[in-house]
């Protein structure tokens, strides 16, 4: 009794791509050095959005815009209701339950990363979202209703070219761009890589 096998080949060019469509890169580290290189892009966004938010208001909030860099941007501080980029205002609280969802969405994601990429990405969006969560839950006019502080405008002062943003809001940006990046790459969060399957060379 003998039955049939398939070319070799056919075989060889199937393993590979079963392998590369499914199976995780193991060079991409353990889950330990992940989340620290996670929740480090998380840290150094946040204390950055935290640390020039405090130093404009101190500083130039209630003054007239500052031109910096040859007029590429000015720093003009405005409190901002709405989400990044003063979008959709009049919804601080619905962006700030949203900005919670986000980061909790997140933090549960973290231990399942096997993607360097991903980890500096999602690193990115929860530094940002925990930027302007502070904003929200701390600044005037009281918790979930807080005003965000935008200062960077672009071009122009008050946001006549470019709405006025701040660094979370350059953080989410990123972070989201680089996700979406690596999504279209087929390389996802957990380390597995996703090739097209080749085509068959003989009909």
């Amino acid at each position: 009794m003998s039955t049939e096998q398939p070319p070799p080949e056919q075989a060889d060019s199937a393993a590979e791509d079963a392998k590369s469509t499914s199976a995780p890169d193991a060079r991409q580290g353990g889950s330990g050095t992940l989340l620290a290189l996670l929740f480090g892009v998380a840290a150094a966004g946040l204390t950055l959005d935290v640390v020039t938010k405090i130093a404009v208001v101190a500083e130039l909030e209630g003054n007239p815009p500052v031109r910096v860099l040859g007029g590429l941007f000015y720093l003009d501080v405005l409190r901002n209701p709405g989400a990044a980029f003063s979008m959709a205002t009049g919804l601080t609280w619905l962006l700030a339950l949203l900005a919670i969802a986000v980061v909790g969405v997140i933090v549960w994601l973290a231990p399942k990363l096997r993607s360097p990429g991903w980890a500096v990405g999602l690193g990115l969006v929860l530094g940002g979202a925990c930027g302007n969560l502070g904003d929200r839950l701390f600044r005037a006019p009281g918790p979930l209703q807080g005003h965000v502080v935008d200062f960077l405008s672009f071009l122009a002062p008050g946001g006549q070219v470019f709405p006025v943003f701040n660094v979370a809001d350059s953080c989410i940006t990123c972070g989201g761009i680089l996700v979406v990046l690596l999504s279209l790459l087929g390389r996802d969060f957990d380390g597995t890589i996703h090739r097209k399957q080749k085509k068959a060379a003989h009909s």
